[in-house]
């Protein structure tokens, strides 16, 4: 039985708790948190045994999962670590690049798993497409969200930004040749909104935009790739494939279209998507590396990646005048 420790157990960390308890061969010990008014609600809720300090709920665990604020993530990682304890942990990974830098080798040095919570890889509407060819060469995203002071610790690029950056950084295997970025603050004292243009090696070009001050809420990326264009709706679940049909489209929507080179058959497909709880996947893919001594799907090095580009961005725009952190 995997004993597993909740280190911070605020809005998210309730969800986190919620699927703990779902999970078969996971045990939760209990949890930590500073703030009483919090620790007492979830005793009460879930009758979890509060902790006095970090360090103790670390001792009485086999893996923990960090859902504090960013700005405890690399002390409450590195207690873990240093302690031979699996660290799941949100995103992003550290604070600074500097800390993000020192949780992977001291990962490496450990030999513990680990793993980042970027939750959009166990979307099922990203879910609906695995097994299909991605190989974009343009990319385009739009992610918007009404404003909540939840979070605001940090920019927009590590809020929400860096959910599209992990995914397209999972898609697009190449290297990134060139970043351009522009941000503004409005609300906070960092970026609030963002756009950013990514250039990588193999000639792909990623456009995503990020807004914490929507009137409305939006989580949508479009994949354009050769012969193909896939869509992909992260808040309502929904994905589609329109692309020139093959054999394997036989029960997909087909129309024809006249162009240049003569009439070409287009299929339009909505694949299934399953009906899954993203965050009970990710938990679960967590258990399942510990308990089979595999790779993690998120792992610390990924969540490092994903912070590089984003710190990169930041510092695009802090060059053009903007007080970012």
């Amino acid at each position: 039985m995997l004993k597993v420790g909740i280190l911070g157990a605020g809005h998210l960390g309730k969800f986190h708790i919620n699927n703990w308890l779902k999970i078969k061969d996971a045990e939760l010990v209990g949890f930590f948190d500073p703030n009483d008014e919090t620790a007492k609600a979830v005793t009460a809720q879930y009758g979890l045994k509060r902790f006095e300090t970090a360090d103790d709920l670390i001792d009485a665990s086999d893996a923990v999962d960090i859902i504090a604020p960013t700005n405890f993530h690399y002390d409450l990682c590195e207690k873990a670590i240093k302690k031979s304890r699996h660290v799941f942990v949100e995103k992003p990974l550290a604070d600074t690049m500097e800390q993000a830098h020192r949780i992977v080798k001291l990962a490496k040095e450990a030999n513990i798993k680990m793993q980042v919570g970027h939750v959009e890889r166990f979307n099922p509407a990203f879910l609906a497409l695995k097994g299909y060819s991605l190989a974009p060469m343009f990319i385009e995203v739009h992610r918007l969200a009404q404003f909540n002071p939840r979070g605001t610790e940090v920019s927009v690029i590590l809020d929400l930004m860096i959910h599209d950056i992990d995914i397209v950084l999972s898609i697009v295997k190449s290297g990134v040749k060139n970043i351009s970025a522009s941000g503004v603050v409005v609300m906070t004292e960092t970026p609030d909104m963002a756009n950013v243009r990514i250039e990588f090696n193999n000639g792909c070009v990623a456009n995503l935009t990020s807004s914490r001050i929507s009137m409305k809420k939006m989580r949508k990326m479009r994949l354009f790739q050769k012969d193909a264009y896939i869509g992909i709706d992260f808040l309502d679940k929904k994905t589609e494939i329109i692309k020139l049909k093959d054999e394997n489209d036989k029960d997909a929507f087909t129309f024809d279209i006249e162009t240049p080179s003569g009439t070409k058959e287009i299929a339009i497909a909505n694949p299934v998507v399953p009906d899954a709880n993203a965050i009970l996947l990710e938990l679960e893919a967590f258990a399942l590396a510990i308990k089979n001594n595999t790779p993690t799907p998120v792992s610390e090095v990924d969540g490092l990646l994903a912070m590089d580009i984003a710190h990169q961005i930041l510092q695009k725009i802090q060059s053009a005048n903007y007080v970012v952190r």
